[in-house]
C-alpha cells in the first residue's frame, strides 16, 4: 500500500522525469499497486562516492537514469564553480567522454548540455572513447575535471558516471559527500536540462578529438624507447587480442602501429562495441578462462601462444600464454602481470638512465595487491609504497610524489589494473598491452626467454610470492554485514577477533580493520591507512608470514579475499610454500567466511 511519503516521491518523479521510458517505468507500477517495487527504486538514492555513480539502468531515483544523471550533473556544475568561479569554468571547462553501453552517449550528451547552459567551456567526444583517455584530456587541456560514463566491466543493465578532478585523478573524499550534497541541493531539473538540440552547434563546445587522441598516442610511444620499437618490428611473435565487445580496439590499434608492433589477430565477435556483450556472461577478463574462450580457440587455431584482452572501456588489461611443452593455457593474474610490468618499467628506466640510481623513483599498489614490487625496490633502491584500493587512491598518491620531484615508475592492482608511468593518471589497458607486447618481443629476441621464463626468473631473484585470491557473490547487505560483524565480536566482546584458524593449527599475530580503525601491528593499535565505516575490510596477517585480506567491492556484490605468502630470496621450494597456503586460505574461507551457512556463490571458475 502506498504511504504519503511514497507518493510525494511518485509525484516528484512524474513532474521532473522527462524520458519516455522511465516515466511508463514509474505509472505501470503505480498501475499494477506495486508498491514494493515503487519503494525500491524511489525512495532510497543511488549514492555518490568516490566512484561517482554506478548501477542499475532502470527508473527511480535509485537506479542510472536521465533524470538522475542530470541532478548528477546539476549538483558537480555547481561544486565546481562554487570552488574555481565562472572565470575559471568558461576558460578550462571540463571533459566528457562515454563508452558502448546502453544510454552511454546520451548521459554524457545531457551532462554536457547542463554545463554548457552554466557557462562552462566543454570538451565532449563525439565517439566512443576508452576511460584513460578522460584524465588525460584533462591533464593535456589543464581543464578543471572530468566525467567519464561507463560501469567499465559491469553486467550490461548497469552503468556509470566517474568523475575526475583538476589533477587528472579521480575524486577522493571529501570530494565525494561534498558534491554528493550539492546534488541534493539541486535535484529538481533546471529549465532546458533535458534540451539537448542544440548542444553540438554551441560554440563553448569542443568535440574534434583527433589532437587530444594524437597527444595520448605519442605520450605512449615516448614511454617506449626507439631501439625497443626495433625488437617490435623485426619480432616475429604473434598476439591474439580481443576487445570483451568493448572500445578498445580503435585505440590499441593506434598505438601498435606507433610503436610498430604488427597488427594483432582480433576475434571478430568481440571486437566492436556491444552494449550487450552477446559472447560473454560477463564481459570482465579478469574472470578467466570463461570469458576468454573465444579468444583461446582463435589462438589454437592460429598457432598463437599470446592472447592479450581489455575490459569493454580498456581501463583494464589481461594476459594469456600458453606452454609451449604441454599446451596448457596460463590466464595470469593482476598480480603476476603486475611483477612483469613492474620489473619492465624498472629495467627501461635503467636502460634510459644508467649513471642514476633509483632512489628517486617510486611504484604503488593497492593494499590487497602482491608486495613483490617492494621486495623488488628493496634490491634494487627504488621506493614503495601501497595505499587503499582503488586506482583513485594510487593516482592521487602518484600526483603527491609528482609534485613532490618523484618519479613514479609504476603502479598497480591485482584486478588487472596497471598504471605504466604517469601519462595517465589512471589506470589504462591498452598502454599496459602496448608496454607487455614490447617486453615479449624483446625478451624473446634478446634474452631467448618467454614471458613465463621471465615471471619465473623474477622469482627466482627476488623471492616467490604467491597469491590466493577469489571472491563470492552475496546479494544480501544484511549478510555481508553479519559476516564481518561476527568477525569482530569472535569471541563475544566487541573487537575480539579471532586467534587462530585449524583448532590453533596456524595462529594469528596482527589484525588490521579499516572499516573501525583498528591495526594491532601499530604500537598505538590505531590504522595508518584511511578508515572508511562505509565499507568492509580486515586483513589478517600470520605467524607463519601469511596476509589475507577479507573486503567489500565497491561496485558489485562481491566478498573478495586475497592471500599472499612470500618466500625469501632464493629460496626455490616454492611447492610446499603453495600448498600451505592454499591450506590456510581454504579454512580462513570456511571458518570466517562459512560460505554455506551464508549461501554465498562462488566465483564461476
Amino acid at each position: 500500500m502506498s504511504t504519503p511519503q511514497l507518493q510525494a516521491k511518485i509525484d516528484q518523479w512524474l513532474n521532473w522525469d522527462r524520458c519516455e521510458t522511465t516515466r511508463n517505468e514509474i505509472e505501470n507500477f503505480v498501475r499494477s499497486n506495486n508498491w514494493k517495487q515503487l519503494t525500491e527504486v524511489l525512495m532510497n538514492r543511488l549514492e555518490f562516492g568516490t566512484a561517482g555513480l554506478r548501477g542499475r539502468m532502470r527508473a527511480g531515483f535509485n537506479g542510472m537514469n536521465e533524470l538522475v544523471v542530470v541532478q548528477a550533473a546539476q549538483g558537480l556544475a555547481k561544486y565546481i564553480q562554487t570552488l574555481f568561479g565562472g572565470s575559471e569554468s568558461r576558460k578550462r571547462g571540463i571533459v566528457f567522454g562515454y563508452d558502448g553501453r546502453h544510454n552511454s552517449k546520451r548521459f554524457a550528451e545531457l551532462s554536457a548540455n547542463i554545463f554548457v547552459r552554466a557557462g562552462f567551456r566543454v570538451f565532449l567526444f563525439r565517439q566512443m572513447v576508452h576511460t584513460p583517455l578522460v584524465p588525460f584530456t584533462i591533464k593535456h587541456l589543464k581543464c578543471l575535471g572530468g566525467v567519464m560514463v561507463t560501469a567499465s566491466h559491469n553486467p550490461k543493465d548497469d552503468n556509470g558516471y566517474k568523475v575526475y578532478w583538476e589533477n587528472s585523478a579521480q575524486i577522493v573524499p571529501p570530494h565525494d559527500k561534498l558534491i554528493h550534497n550539492m546534488i541534493l541541493e539541486n535535484l529538481e531539473p533546471w529549465p532546458d536540462s533535458f534540451d539537448t538540440r542544440g548542444l553540438y552547434i554551441c560554440t563553448c563546445l569542443m568535440t574534434d578529438p583527433k589532437d587530444v587522441i594524437n597527444a595520448y598516442v605519442q605520450g605512449v610511444k615516448a614511454m617506449v624507447p626507439h631501439k625497443f620499437v626495433s625488437y617490435n618490428n623485426q619480432s616475429d611473435l604473434r598476439f591474439v587480442y580481443t576487445a570483451m565487445h568493448g572500445v578498445g580496439f580503435t585505440y590499441l590499434q593506434c598505438l601498435f602501429e606507433a610503436v610498430q608492433i604488427k597488427p594483432v589477430l582480433f576475434v571478430r565477435e568481440q571486437n566492436e562495441p556491444d552494449p550487450d556483450f552477446p559472447t560473454v556472461e560477463f564481459p570482465n577478463p579478469e574472470e578467466g578462462r570463461s570469458a576468454l574462450d573465444m579468444a583461446i580457440s582463435l589462438a589454437d587455431s592460429a598457432n598463437v601462444s599470446y592472447i592479450i584482452s581489455n575490459d569493454p572501456d580498456a581501463d583494464r588489461f589481461a594476459l594469456a600464454t600458453k606452454n609451449a611443452q604441454t599446451k596448457a593455457w596460463k590466464i595470469y593474474k593482476g598480480n603476476e602481470i603486475g611483477t612483469l610490468l613492474g620489473w619492465w618499467a624498472m629495467f627501461l628506466y635503467k636502460d634510459q638512465n644508467p649513471s642514476i640510481n633509483l632512489k628517486n623513483c617510486w611504484m604503488i599498489s593497492s593494499t590487497v595487491s602482491s608486495k613483490i614490487l617492494q621486495s623488488i625496490g628493496r634490491k634494487e633502491g627504488f621506493n614503495f609504497i601501497e595505499t587503499l584500493t582503488g586506482f583513485k587512491w594510487m593516482a592521487n598518491e602518484a600526483d603527491k610524489l609528482i609534485k613532490n620531484g618523484k618519479t613514479v615508475l609504476f603502479s598497480f592492482e591485482e584486478s588487472i589494473g596497471f598504471m605504466f608511468g604517469t601519462h595517465v593518471l589512471d589506470k589504462d589497458g591498452v598502454s599496459a598491452a602496448c608496454q607487455m607486447v614490447t617486453m615479449a618481443n624483446y625478451l624473446n629476441a634478446a634474452e631467448g626467454i618467454s614471458l613465463d621464463e621471465k615471471l619465473e626468473n623474477i622469482y627466482k631473484e627476488y623471492g616467490f610470492h604467491y597469491n590466493n585470491a577469489s571472491y563470492y557473490f552475496c546479494y544480501e547487505p544484511a549478510v555481508i554485514n553479519r559476516i564481518f560483524e561476527r568477525l569482530r565480536n569472535f569471541r563475544g566482546q566487541a573487537k575480539t577477533y579471532p586467534a587462530s584458524i585449524l583448532s590453533g593449527k596456524y595462529k594469528i599475530k596482527y589484525i588490521r580493520d579499516l572499516t573501525n580503525g583498528v591495526d594491532t601491528e601499530q604500537p598505538d593499535g590505531n590504522a595508518i591507512l584511511p578508515v572508511s565505516a562505509s565499507s568492509q575490510m580486515i586483513t589478517f596477517t600470520f605467524e607463519n608470514g601469511l596476509v589475507i585480506t577479507l573486503r567489500t567491492s565497491g561496485t558489485e556484490p562481491k566478498i573478495k579475499y586475497y592471500a599472499e605468502m612470500c618466500a625469501q630470496s632464493g629460496q626455490t621450494d616454492f611447492e610446499a610454500l603453495v600448498n600451505t597456503t592454499n591450506e590456510m586460505v581454504s579454512a580462513i574461507v570456511e571458518e570466517f567466511l562459512q560460505p554455506a551457512i551464508n549461501k554465498l556463490t562462488p566465483k564461476a571458475d
